[in-house]
């Protein structure tokens, strides 16, 4: 059963119109990267509560969300009215399986995100053991406009710390794509080998892992992609090669 805890707003980051960063003061109890945990608002005498990646590292003494406002949401407008000093309900532990140890050992990571399914791998990317436990680490992420792609401060300088071993493929299906980037939808950059050939790597049963997270459109196109090309789902009773998390 979820224990809550009452935490103060430090900071709401608005990227644009929609998405939004809350930084949160509390140090989680101990948790895996790239698990999630819910957050409550009192709401008309309700707690109203809603599931959310966490994109801060296991240990950081301040929690951070990256969430979607969501037209006419019970929650997500409410919270991103939220200003430094406001309280807000979290709840502890946190869950999920959407992490590397859930994975067997492999050369290469690929964590392909739509939207603000981008958060887990935020929390994977700052912890040692993922750069310790694979060769080459390629991240994707697809949204609809540039001004969607979040968190550049962050995942900019880890391209340009460690070009040999992180990638960084952007995704936008309503805009032309920058120049590391590719348009369009994940899926069918996966099918027709686009993904493949822009991060010069193939996807191998023998050698690739790939995390999904994001709309569950795009996970199960991804899924059904890369079933063609021979990997199959990652389950503790027989280990595979996709690994998604689904807790809505």
């Amino acid at each position: 059963m979820a224990t809550w805890i009452t935490a103060k707003v430090l900071e709401n980051r608005q990227w644009n119109d929609r998405l939004h960063s809350l930084r949160i003061d509390i140090e989680l109890p101990p948790f895996l990267a790239g698990q999630f945990t819910r957050l409550a608002l009192n709401i008309g005498g309700e707690q109203i509560a809603r599931p959310y990646s966490i994109c801060s590292a296991p240990g950081d003494p301040v929690a951070e969300f990256y969430f979607n406002v969501v037209d006419q949401g019970p929650l997500s407008p409410r919270l991103a009215a939220l200003r430094p000093g406001d309280s807000i309900e979290v709840a502890t532990p946190a869950n999920g399986f959407l992490t590397i140890e859930e994975l067997p050992n492999t050369c290469d990571l690929w964590m392909i995100a739509t939207g603000t399914g981008l958060g887990p791998f935020l929390s994977i990317l700052k912890t040692e053991k993922v750069w310790q436990q694979f060769h080459r680490l390629i991240l994707v992420h697809g949204v609809r406009t540039a001004d969607e792609l979040s968190y550049s401060e962050f995942i900019e300088p880890l391209a340009q710390r460690n070009p040999e071993k992180f990638q960084f493929i952007p995704f936008l299906s309503r805009e032309s794509a920058p120049v590391i980037g590719l348009d369009g939808r994940i899926p069918a950059a996966i099918a027709d080998g686009r993904l493949e050939q822009i991060a010069d790597t193939s996807f191998s049963a023998r050698e690739s892992q790939v995390m999904l997270c994001g709309n569950l459109g795009m996970i199960q196109d991804a899924t059904e992609a890369l079933k063609d090309k021979g990997l199959t789902k990652n389950l503790r009773r027989q280990p595979g090669q996709i690994t998604s998390e689904k807790y809505f």
